[in-house]
């Protein structure tokens, strides 16, 4: 059974074949142009979900999970995203507040990395966003919370039909 499910896994393709090129050389100084600039391809390009991303926490102890979120804003040099704080996530961030988000465009063989120390942003900003979800009926959420990821590092991953895969990488 796991050598057919081998099988089957390796003759999957990695990639498309037509890939955007990256040149880092003309990357902007600043990642988060670099990434706003990404996001409006993928969107161009329908891919779907590309606010989506994985954001991986662990506990004070080490122990680490992973689950999927949708960005909310890239403002004042920080990814922002929301959650209860009663949820594992919110538990785990309160106890260890490092976490990394991880941004996946497979149509376009790109990745972003985004790593740093997370904060809580004021109650008023946790109320408005929960106020302007999909679905939102007025009634109060004080549980949620609005978080702000200030990276010490982002990591911009192109995928090369050649294997030579590009990495590109700001640190704070």
């Amino acid at each position: 059974m796991s050598d057919s499910l081998r099988q089957r896994l390796r003759a999957l393709p990695d990639f498309p074949a037509v890939l955007p090129g990256f040149d880092p050389a003309t990357a902007p100084a600043d990642p988060i142009d670099l990434f706003l600039e990404w996001l409006d391809q993928a969107l161009a390009a329908g891919v779907p979900g590309p606010n989506a991303f994985s954001l991986a926490t662990a506990t004070a102890t080490g122990e680490v999970s992973s689950r999927m979120l949708i960005l909310k804003n890239v403002d004042d040099g920080a990814w922002h995203f929301a959650s209860t704080r009663g949820s594992r996530k919110g538990r785990e961030l309160s106890a260890n507040p490092i976490a990394a988000m991880n941004f996946y465009w497979a149509p376009l063989g790109r990745q972003v990395r985004v790593v740093g120390r997370v904060a809580l942003l004021s109650a008023a900003a946790s109320a408005v966003d929960w106020d302007e979800r999909p679905g939102a009926d007025g009634r109060a959420n004080p549980d949620w919370q609005l978080y702000a990821l200030r990276p010490t590092e982002v990591e911009f991953w192109q995928a090369s039909p050649d294997r030579q895969h590009i990495r590109h990488r700001y640190a704070a």
